[in-house]
């Protein structure tokens, strides 16, 4: 595997231990926060003003690291900014401080996405993307499985100690800032000088970029609408009369799913097309939306939850290999980051409309409208958006 080069793993294994350390408190952050006096709704708010950060900060960071031809200072800082948050969550438990906390995390997210995914880009040819990207996300997502049954693991032995599952995460996110500084740039980019960086910066490239690539981003964020948080599907299941126990363990045999196909997804994708592997993705999603929308035994669950790993497996790193591969490379970050930035206010946007049309006609319409969308820009992708390797 020539192709997975020294970068490129130790990429996947930073990612590998943030993501451990993410999801390891994924599970029980909305308990801790209601025990410290957190409603529903200041929840909501800090979720959102977190993104928020993460979404302009993925756009501004991504155009910066293209401006300055810096890539591992971005990434360096980017994760070590999220290691901090973690014990910082236990340590500061006023509400003020959480929300900067939190901020914090979502920030360092924003400082390394662009600058990341453009190194990733740049170890892999336009054949090898799909592979390079899938493998990735792939190990990033092992993490999602690990962590989750960490926790688990812990609050076995130690229940309800939720403020010591902050402090252990911590150690993860150590190893993923350690293993960053084996990274090196591959060459040193162009400096753009004399370039000023502000904020909204990255707003501009959209009136510059190639055809393609707004063909493909206006496919990409119309579907990021219908595409609502995961905490939908879990109610789902909830709702259909699974326990706790069960919903973590669909939850975590998704993450299964989705780390084991992506690799193998992401090299078929070299070999038939990304646009194809993404059209196939969009069509699983449909699929189990539809399924989730009308069926709600335990077997059928389940299947839907193997579904939707292998619909994430299909589509999120291909959608970054396919972005990256209609960019110039030394807009290979603003390109990312921009898309990036975009789709954190359509997912903030689309969680929103998915709750407001649960609230008013129920679940299954809200899952229904999400697979007849996706099927609908399934056909604006078959039609409109042009293939490439």
């Amino acid at each position: 595997m020539q192709y997975i080069t020294r970068s490129v793993w130790v990429l996947s294994l930073i990612s590998l231990f943030t993501d451990t350390a993410s999801e390891m408190l994924y599970p029980i952050m909305p308990i801790y926060l209601k025990s410290i006096g957190f409603s529903i709704v200041l929840i909501g708010i800090l979720e959102g003003l977190a993104e928020a950060t993460a979404g302009l900060s993925k756009g501004y960071f991504g155009k910066l690291s293209d401006n300055t031809g810096k890539r591992v200072p971005f990434v360096q800082i980017g994760y070590a900014l999220s290691a901090l948050s973690k014990p910082m969550m236990a340590f500061f438990i006023h509400p003020i401080w959480i929300f900067f906390t939190r901020t914090i995390d979502r920030f360092g997210k924003g400082i390394r996405t662009g600058a990341r995914d453009a190194l990733l880009s740049d170890e892999a040819t336009p054949a090898t993307k799909g592979k390079v990207f899938g493998f990735h996300r792939s190990m990033d997502t092992f993490g999602a499985v690990l962590g989750p049954l960490l926790a688990l693991l812990y609050l076995y032995f130690h229940p309800e100690d939720y403020l010591t599952l902050f402090y252990i995460a911590f150690i993860p996110g150590v190893f993923a800032v350690a293993a960053s500084f084996f990274l090196q740039e591959k060459k040193l980019l162009a400096v753009k000088k004399n370039t000023a960086t502000p904020l909204l910066s990255f707003l501009s490239y959209w009136k510059k970029s190639p055809v393609d690539y707004r063909k493909l981003v206006l496919g990409l964020l119309a579907f990021t609408l219908f595409n609502s948080s995961d905490v939908f599907l879990l109610l789902k299941a909830k709702a259909s009369g699974l326990n706790d126990t069960w919903i973590i363990g669909l939850y975590i045999f998704y993450n299964l799913i989705y780390a084991l196909a992506a690799f193998p997804l992401g090299i078929l994708a070299d070999k038939i097309g990304l646009k194809k592997m993404f059209s196939i993705g969009l069509l699983l999603f449909a699929i189990l939306y539809l399924g989730m929308a009308t069926t709600c035994n335990a077997y059928a669950l389940a299947a839907w939850f193997l579904l939707y790993g292998l619909y994430a497996a299909a589509t999120e790193g291909v959608s970054k290999a396919w972005i990256s591969n209609i960019s110039a490379k030394e807009d290979t970050a603003t390109a990312i980051g921009t898309y990036s930035a975009f789709q954190s206010i359509c997912t903030m946007l689309a969680s929103s409309l998915a709750g407001l049309i649960w609230w008013q006609f129920g679940a299954a319409a809200a899952l229904a409208l999400s697979g007849v969308m996706a099927l609908i820009v399934g056909g604006y992708f078959v039609l409109v958006v042009p293939a490439v390797r």
